[in-house]
Formats: structure tokens, C-alpha cells, sequence
């Protein structure tokens, strides 16, 4: 009998152990009711509850997150989107996480489908499309302001997906087809262009260094034809002159000149042609030959 009384009394104190003494993890805290009156809020590690009397609700305080179900938001256009959205949020306050509201994800799940529909219905589809980041601010702003009372903070929000009808979407892709089309034309026209410019720059430039490198060639010519004319010239004058000199220094009579003028007209003789003209003048050469005869006669008698 002593024995079993022994038992139940360890067994006793392990309940009453089990129900006094709790540990909080670091990212917990315990809000702590004594006979279902808020009496105090208790930081992590251990926690002595009196037994039966203290009840402990523990709140985590780690980021969390709430996936909004998609639904459909008629735009300022009157197209209907599908829209998708992620919340991220953390508890700061855990007296009022506990009591300001009975189920938070509900209620934040209902407050960010409902404030989706009023920042997305005064946008059109284009800006709806293309203002992600703006619409995630704004709800992000809305939703903080909101669940202040709640104890909670709303980090960030993220739209996962913004979904147009499947026609719209047949022709925004025709649309961008379309516009790429032009963009290519227009860039291959430009192209084009250029090209012709650069080719008609490379032609002229090619023509001028032609017409300059020809320009030079000819200068280049000339001064070389002049540098022959003025040695050529100078190279007679000093002939004429050293044959000049040479007659005169010769001292020549009738006879020399009568000679020379005969070796002429032998060369005049060789050509082809069948008549000779002989100038005026030839009476008196042929009486100076005469003249040469009778030297020669005279010298051999």
C-alpha cells in the first residue's frame, strides 16, 4: 500500500513538473494567462508556470508565409486578370498576435485578395503588366498598416504571377511579333545605310587619292620632260658652240665648205625619192667644185 502511495505521488510531481516548467526556444515567446487573465509575457528559455492555475500560449516569432490563393481582378480596362501573390511577415508584438485576432492567415489572406482588387482595378492591363513592383509596394504598405493592431509586420510582398486572358495573350504576341518585324526592318534599312554611306565615303576617297596620285604623275612628268628639254637645249648650244669654235679655229677656205656641201647632197641622194631639188645658190658651189678640180690638176702636175 505504501509502495503504490510512493507511486503515485512520483507520478504527481512528473505532472506537475510537466506543468509547471516550460522551455521557449530563441525565436519564441510565451504569453502567459493566470486563470484566464493576460498576467505576463515570457522570453525564451525556461518559464515557471503554476501549476493548474497559468496556461502558456507560445508565439513564433520567425518570417512567415502566406500564399494568396490566385484569383480574378478586373482592371481599369475591364480585362480580367488572374493574380497570384506571396506575403512575408513576422510577429513583433505577441500579446496582441494572440488576442487581436483569431486566425491570422484568414484574415491577412481576405485583407490582401480584397486590396489586390482596388490597387489592380485603376490600372489598365499595360500598367497592370508592367508596375509589378509598384503593386507589391502599395499592398505591401496597405497590409503593414493593417496588421500593426495585429502584432505582425508585413517584410515584403511578391506577385507570383499576373495572367491575362488567353485571346489577350494571343494578340500582345502578335503584337510583339510584329513590332520586333519593324524593329528588324528598320534596323536592317539602317544597316543598309550605312553601309551605302561608308561604301560612297570609301569611292570618293579612292577617287581623289586617284586624282591626286595622277595630279603628281603628270607634275612628276613634266618636270622630268622640262629637266630633258633645258639638257637637251644645253647640250646643242654647247655642240653648236664647240663646232662653231671648232670652224673658226679651223680657219676653213671655199674648198672645205664645197666638200661638205657635196657629202650633203650625196645623203639627200640615198633617199628615195626620184627628183632633186637644188637650191638657188648651187651655181656657185658647182663653180667652186670646178675650182676644187683644177687644185687637184694643179697639184699633179
Amino acid at each position: 500500500m505504501l509502495f503504490e502511495l510512493f507511486v503515485l505521488i512520483i507520478v504527481l510531481l512528473i505532472i506537475v513538473g510537466f506543468k509547471s516548467v516550460k522551455i521557449l526556444r530563441p525565436y519564441e515567446k510565451g504569453v502567459i494567462e493566470r486563470l484566464g487573465k493576460y498576467n505576463r509575457t515570457a522570453e525564451s528559455g525556461v518559464a515557471i508556470l503554476i501549476p493548474f492555475i497559468e496556461k502558456m500560449v507560445r508565439v513564433d516569432l520567425r518570417e512567415q508565409v502566406v500564399d494568396v490563393p490566385p484569383q480574378e481582378v478586373i482592371t481599369k480596362d475591364n480585362t480580367v486578370v488572374v493574380v497570384d501573390c506571396v506575403i512575408f511577415y513576422e510577429v513583433v508584438d505577441a500579446f496582441n498576435a494572440t488576442y487581436n485576432v483569431v486566425n491570422f492567415y484568414q484574415a491577412i489572406t481576405k485583407l490582401a485578395q480584397t486590396n489586390l482588387r482596388n490597387i489592380i482595378g485603376d490600372l489598365e492591363l499595360d500598367e497592370t503588366l508592367t508596375s509589378r513592383e509598384m503593386i507589391n509596394a502599395e499592398l505591401r504598405e496597405v497590409l503593414d498598416v493593417a496588421t500593426d493592431k495585429w502584432g505582425s509586420k508585413v517584410v515584403r510582398v511578391e506577385i507570383q504571377k499576373i495572367e491575362p486572358p488567353h485571346d489577350i495573350v494571343e494578340a500582345m504576341s502578335k503584337q510583339m511579333k510584329a513590332e520586333r518585324m519593324k524593329r528588324a526592318s528598320i534596323l536592317e534599312a539602317e544597316g543598309y545605310k550605312q553601309s551605302e554611306i561608308k561604301r560612297s565615303e570609301g569611292d570618293k576617297q579612292a577617287a581623289i587619292l586617284q586624282a591626286e596620285g595622277s595630279a603628281e604623275s603628270l607634275l612628276k612628268i613634266a618636270e622630268a620632260d622640262k629637266q630633258a628639254a633645258i639638257l637637251r637645249a644645253e647640250g646643242e648650244s654647247q655642240a653648236i658652240k664647240t663646232v662653231y669654235s671648232a670652224i673658226h679655229e679651223g680657219n676653213p677656205d671655199d674648198g672645205l665648205i664645197a666638200v661638205k656641201y657635196l657629202e650633203s647632197l650625196e645623203k639627200i641622194a640615198d633617199g628615195n625619192a626620184t627628183k632633186v631639188f637644188l637650191p638657188l645658190e648651187s651655181s656657185g658651189v658647182l663653180g667652186s667644185v670646178a675650182g676644187i678640180a683644177e687644185l687637184f690638176k694643179e697639184d699633179k702636175k
